[in-house]
């Protein structure tokens, strides 16, 4: 387990599923301010979001939580407001996505 956030390797699983710490924020009910927290390593993340993460990343819970430094990823108290988070940040994305082609 990583003791520390890695925010390295979030960037670039971001970045490989065209995503931004934006779009991650709000798929977390975070404010942007909140995740930089948590990139900085000053919040740890709750089970609620490692697992909006994970799916968000298309990894296992367990390995969001290795590289956030979170001691275990925990059960989720509603995975399907973590689904239901996560499908509207895809959303939220496309839609950004169609608003910036010329058209």
């Amino acid at each position: 387990m990583a003791l520390f956030f890695d925010p390295d390797w979030f960037d670039v699983r971001l970045a490989d599923r065209g995503l931004t710490r934006e779009i991650l924020a709000a798929a977390c009910g975070l404010s942007p301010a909140d995740l930089a927290l948590v990139f900085k390593d000053q919040r740890e993340l709750t089970a609620a979001e490692v697992a909006v993460l994970a799916e968000m990343l298309g990894v296992r819970p367990a390995e969001i939580a290795e590289h956030a430094g979170v001691a275990t990823p925990g059960r989720v108290a509603n995975p399907l407001e973590a689904r239901l988070r996560a499908l509207e940040a895809r959303v939220a994305a496309l839609e950004a996505g169609v608003k910036g082609r010329p058209g």
